[in-house]
């Protein structure tokens, strides 16, 4: 195949080879930095606090300061003893593609814009059903997060909930509109409130449900629903990892042509794993799904996935067609809401090709073996397991709720590995995440040496 010559001067592809160098040198360097940086390194973040310079500075300069500066003030969530929230490393040929995208710098709207971005994201989006075993009709946007795709999908159950009283939102708005009422989970996430707010959704529009003692939904508690009730369950509550019980939920919501959303950013993978799988028993009932692929399929971030089994009222509600730029339902730009947008959907293409379904399934597995082998030692060193590991996710605590706050931050002050705080029942308590691709054995040993240290510093201060 004939290649044009690249347009590019030596100082450019110096630039860029430069680029590489560094972060090369960055990615080699992660296992041994700290995992939230030290106060120095913040500090010296003052650095970036400049005036618009009124003549541009050296290329090679921005990049050296960016890097000498901004690389040492980072969070080491891309190594392998990051336990925080629930945050994969990037698989390096997520990255690696990500880097051919930047060269291409495609605007990824339709195959009029780029004819190799929506082939491959049509592929990674049939992909994607496939190996989530959901409705294979279902359309798919490539979204930047779960927020942005629970917008999306949300906006669609709303729409069509309303065409069912031939109320036309397009024509006629929303003031006036037929009542929908929204189903929310206790422990609902704070990005699908979010989502319901920028929609316009009231708290007086969201009927809270009941949850049991481990944070599922109580199906025997749950408010009534009719066909203009949208419902959102969730597939991995945040803290604990619980999924609600889908079978009894939707065999109600069924009969009463309820919407289901179930929001999975990260517990839907557990549908690709076999030993897990069973935790997700009745999602494929749903009308809409959205899970991340930065969580648990350990992609760049600024790529989630929307899910609609119904794709032509999910094209319906999402077209941005124009005079000027027309294209198929099947587009990119006709399916989420961004018009300009990135190819995200192909660092899910090359992690899955890469991967395939047996190394997804062992990714997850072993991480949720890892959180079992965390919990076990936990327990037996005198932390109080709160609930035990569903997928891998660690929920715990220590002594009181000060106690438990002062093990933390003495785990977080030394560096070595870094978690955090959250709230469960109204107490104050730990959360470990295990995400990562790069986290090992040897990598958790370190987390629970550090937390056994920690735990004899407060038993010897008390």
């Amino acid at each position: 195949m004939n290649r044009k010559k690249t347009q590019l001067c030596s100082t450019d592809t110096d630039l860029l080879l430069d680029a590489d160098r560094r972060a090369n040198r960055y990615l080699a360097e992660i296992a041994d930095m700290d995992v939230f940086p030290k106060e120095l390194a913040r500090s010296a973040l003052s650095r970036f606090d400049e005036d618009v310079p009124e003549n541009g500075f050296d290329t090679f300069e921005t990049l050296s300061l960016l890097d000498d500066i901004g690389s040492p003030g980072t969070v080491a969530s891309n190594g392998s003893r990051y336990f925080g929230f629930v945050i994969g490393a990037t698989i390096p040929v997520a990255a690696a593609a990500q880097r051919m995208m930047l060269a291409w710098d495609q605007c990824a709207s339709s195959y009029t814009n780029s004819p190799s971005a929506d082939v491959i994201e049509k592929v990674a989006a049939r992909w994607i059903l496939d190996i989530l075993d959901l409705p294979r009709e279902s359309g798919v946007t490539f979204g930047t997060s779960a927020s942005s795709s629970t917008l999306v999908c949300l906006a669609t159950a709303r729409r069509t909930l309303l065409l069912r009283k031939n109320w036309n939102q397009d024509i006629r708005g929303l003031s006036g509109a037929p009542e929908i009422r929204v189903v929310i989970s206790e422990k609902v996430h704070v990005t699908v409130r979010k989502a319901l707010r920028v929609l316009g959704f009231g708290e007086q529009d969201m009927v809270v449900a009941p949850v049991d003692e481990k944070g599922r939904i109580d199906p025997s508690k749950l408010p009534h629903l009719d066909e203009m009730t949208i419902l959102c369950l969730q597939a991995g509550e945040v803290n604990t990892g619980n999924f609600d019980p889908f079978p009894p939920l939707m065999e109600v919501a069924k009969a009463a042509n309820a919407w289901v959303h179930v929001d999975g950013a990260f517990g839907l993978w557990a549908r690709a794993a076999p030993t897990k799988r069973r935790l997700t028993d009745g999602v494929e009932l749903a009308n809409s799904w959205t899970t991340d692929g930065h969580k648990w399929l350990n992609t760049p971030y600024d790529g989630a996935v929307g899910i609609c089994r119904d794709r032509h009222a999910l094209a319906d509600a999402m077209n941005s067609d124009a005079d000027y730029s027309s294209a198929s339902a099947e587009s990119q730009k006709n399916l989420g809401i961004e018009f300009s947008r990135s190819a995200r959907g192909i660092p899910f293409w090359a992690v899955l090709r890469s991967l395939g379904r047996t190394g997804v399934a062992a990714m997850i597995e072993r991480h949720c073996a890892l959180a079992e082998y965390v919990a076990d030692a936990l327990a037996e060193a005198g932390f109080n397991l709160l609930t035990r590991p569903v997928l891998n996710q660690v929920l715990f605590s220590f002594g009181s709720s000060a106690e438990t706050a002062q093990i933390q931050s003495l785990v977080a002050a030394k560096g070595k590995v870094w978690f955090g705080m959250t709230v469960w029942n109204e107490a104050p308590a730990m959360r470990i995440s295990i995400s990562s691709w790069r986290t090992v054995t040897h990598d958790v040993d370190l987390l629970i040496s550090e937390l056994k240290a920690a735990a004899q510093v407060v038993r010897s201060a008390g």
